[in-house]
């Protein structure tokens, strides 16, 4: 149901691939409640995925080739977004996250160390890359607001997870820091979303996923959020009733950040006693 929540706003989405992308159900669901938006991902990711059908599911948004760590691609990027909108963004949502070593199977302990560096340069470093451009080019308007997609590894161990943890560590430490002075200069909004294990076609490269999001369910008091959910929570933190909220990681996995143990759980390892 439409209630219009971001009529008027403008905002650009990066890493929608296909269906099962958060970031598809943000595009989706930001178009619905009255935004236009422009699509964006990497060109190799474009040829893979299916975000041309996204854009005429979004009224013909238009769709940008950007590569996320390199700075002329996110240039371009939002000179051609703020000539299509005729002015300032006021919202992004980076959805970016990949990590060579987790997809070819090496261990945390021994990983290939240039993908690691791409790990980190994809996954983080690329939010901070997106921001440093977009202060420059006064892209996003006062009281705009950023959101990037974060997991619980950056705070715990998950050991199939690999160097995606210390990736999403990062990218939570630009938030803090580039939220403090982007918040001073134009009062710009930036946080993390800390989503439940989602069934996406990046994370079913983490080996045994389909067990963890199980265990997350039963972990969960109110189950894990869906993307769909997480996508009504990024249309939040961008419309204006969440104005003050900045620098933050917000958890929202049903309750899974601050449950130590559910009983469903403990009544699964009494039984194999």
């Amino acid at each position: 149901m439409s209630t219009n929540l971001l009529k008027g706003k403008k905002g650009i989405i990066f890493g929608a691939l296909n269906d099962q992308s958060i970031a598809w159900f943000v595009a989706e669901q930001a178009y619905a409640q009255g935004a236009e938006i422009v699509l964006t991902n990497a060109p190799v990711a474009m040829r893979m995925g299916a975000i041309q059908d996204l854009s005429k599911l979004c009224g013909d948004a238009p769709v940008i080739p950007a590569d996320a760590t390199k700075e002329e691609d996110l240039q371009n990027l939002f000179e051609k977004a703020m000539e299509h909108f005729g002015g300032q963004v006021d919202f992004v949502l980076h959805s970016i996250g990949m990590s060579p070593n987790v997809r070819k199977g090496r261990h945390y302990t021994d990983v290939n160390y240039q993908w690691y560096q791409q790990t980190l340069d994809i996954s983080a470093t690329s939010l901070h890359k997106t921001l440093s451009i977009a202060m420059r080019l006064n892209a996003i308007s006062e009281w705009g607001s950023v959101v990037a997609l974060t997991y619980i590894a950056a705070q715990r161990i998950f050991p199939d997870y690999g160097d995606m943890a210390d990736a999403k560590s990062l990218l939570e430490s630009i938030t803090r820091s580039f939220g403090f002075h982007y918040g001073v200069k134009n009062k710009v909004r930036i946080n993390t979303i800390s989503q439940s294990p989602t069934v996406t076609t990046a994370g079913s490269g983490v080996k045994g996923f389909d067990a963890f999001i199980k265990y997350a369910e039963e972990m969960s008091p109110l189950g894990n959020a869906g993307a769909d959910a997480c996508a009504d929570y990024c249309l939040s933190l961008f419309s204006d009733l969440t104005r003050y909220v900045t620098m933050q990681n917000l958890f929202h996995d049903g309750g899974f950040s601050n449950t130590g143990v559910s009983q469903s759980v403990v009544e699964r390892f009494m039984r194999e006693e």
